[in-house]
């Protein structure tokens, strides 16, 4: 199968400093991928070089096809965003702000449509978010925001979604939430790749990718042996990965 996303020699460098150094990686379709890292590993940098929000030397493919063969609106159809620390303008109201991600979906100057309707408002019930759909951003918490910002990336329903610590601000109760809508995502066919600094949230992703100083160090399965031993590496072993109740957990090492 065509991985949904492939990197070949992506190199990209900010402010004259290498970031990202010749990578080569394959997403698989249909699957969630989570990649970790310590601070400054590049793991922010390659999402956001995957979404073409970054200048890049090498190749960058979605489902088989160079990204910059691929028009603007066509991008929108396949790929839903949601960034890390994203400021949306506070006095929208929240049922407006979800409506953007059916943008692509829609006409130039185009009224929204049922379905848009329909799509909208499904996202917001799915992030716990619809009775805020007539009250503005600025009245919200950060981790209501967040959820709404979540709720507008879902309404786009695109195959590929891309997401940069989408746990912010979020309490443990909403992490448990989002990982049962990562879930539904996937099952509904969805190729979902995260940044996340919760380790064992991570874990419950199908494939980690681990990275440090700008190199991907490994890729494999989250219940590989060879998994837990390169993430507690980067992290210089500060860290150990043990099972507990058929869970990977993430303790200490003391």
């Amino acid at each position: 199968m065509t991985p949904a996303l492939e990197t070949r020699q992506l190199q990209l460098e900010l402010g004259g400093r290498t970031v990202l150094n010749g990578l080569d990686l394959q997403i698989a379709t249909g699957r969630w991928t989570c990649v970790v890292g310590p601070n400054g590993a590049g793991k922010s940098t390659l999402l956001r070089a995957l979404a073409g929000l970054l200048p890049y030397s090498g190749q960058v493919l979605w489902q088989g096809q160079a990204l910059e063969a691929i028009s603007r609106r066509d991008r929108g159809l396949l790929l839903s965003w949601l960034g890390q620390g994203e400021v949306s303008t506070l006095d929208l109201r929240v049922w407006d702000v979800v409506m953007l991600g059916r943008l692509p979906h829609q006409g130039w100057l185009g009224a929204p449509s049922e379905l848009d309707h329909q799509m909208v408002e499904a996202a917001l019930k799915a992030t716990q978010a619809w009775d805020w759909r007539e009250r503005t951003l600025g009245e919200l918490s950060g981790g209501e925001r967040q959820r709404v910002l979540l709720a507008r990336a879902m309404a786009g329903n695109a195959p590929l979604m891309l997401m940069d610590e989408p746990l912010a601000n979020l309490d443990p109760p909403h992490q448990v939430d989002w990982l049962e809508q990562v879930h539904c995502l996937i099952a509904q066919g969805t190729t979902v790749v995260s940044v996340l600094h919760e380790i064992g949230m991570a874990l419950h992703a199908h494939e980690v990718v681990v990275m440090d100083a700008g190199r991907v160090v490994h890729h494999g399965a989250c219940s590989d042996t060879d998994t837990h031993a390169a993430i507690e590496s980067v992290f210089d072993h500060r860290i150990r990965i043990c099972a507990l109740e058929g869970q990977w957990v993430v303790l200490p090492r003391l």
